[in-house]
């Protein structure tokens, strides 16, 4: 009975040992955030509205955040996270960009007190970015995280900002 003991506990010992956690070390390809770049967005008199169609459908629960090229600051460029207003000296609205995005697209609208009268370079030839992060990364931490800061938010979510795909709307 002793040896069927041993024998017994042996193998026990042996499946134990064999159990292993599967560290993921290489790429996440079930978590990828994406980065697209629109160029040559015009907010025409029409609808001052414009659509922008993704290359592929992002999951349901995926978040899309859409970043406005507002200048260069000593080389580098300044990305504004929309909703971006701007107010007149008296506390009215002058303009603001704002969206909302579906899994297929997302649409930005220029609203305000008077979108012909404002300069062309606010209206025409915009640089826009849409950042698509997975949705389970809002729950990943107890903390709120701020998306408002272009450069955190790629380096937060591992994002390659040298490779990213670029569409040309002004055509």
């Amino acid at each position: 009975m002793k040896k069927f003991t041993l024998v017994l506990a042996f193998i026990g010992m042996i499946t134990l040992n064999s159990c292993t956690v599967n560290e993921d070390t290489g790429p996440d390809n079930d978590t990828i955030s994406e980065v697209w770049e629109y160029t040559g967005v015009n907010f025409q008199p029409n609808s001052y509205s414009v659509v922008l169609n993704f290359p592929h459908t992002i999951y349901a629960s995926d978040m899309v955040l859409v970043y406005r090229l507002s200048g260069v600051f000593q080389g580098d460029d300044v990305w504004k996270l929309l909703p971006e207003s701007r107010y007149f000296d008296d506390g009215t609205l002058d303009y603001r960009f704002v969206n909302d995005f579906t899994r297929f697209d997302a649409e930005v609208n220029l609203e305000g007190f008077d979108l012909a009268g404002l300069p062309s370079n606010i209206r025409l030839n915009q640089i826009l970015r849409v950042v698509v992060v997975p949705g389970f990364f809002g729950n990943k931490s107890a903390q709120q995280f701020d998306f408002s800061d272009y450069k955190k938010t790629i380096k937060e979510f591992k994002i390659d900002d040298s490779n990213i795909q670029r569409i040309e709307l002004g055509k």
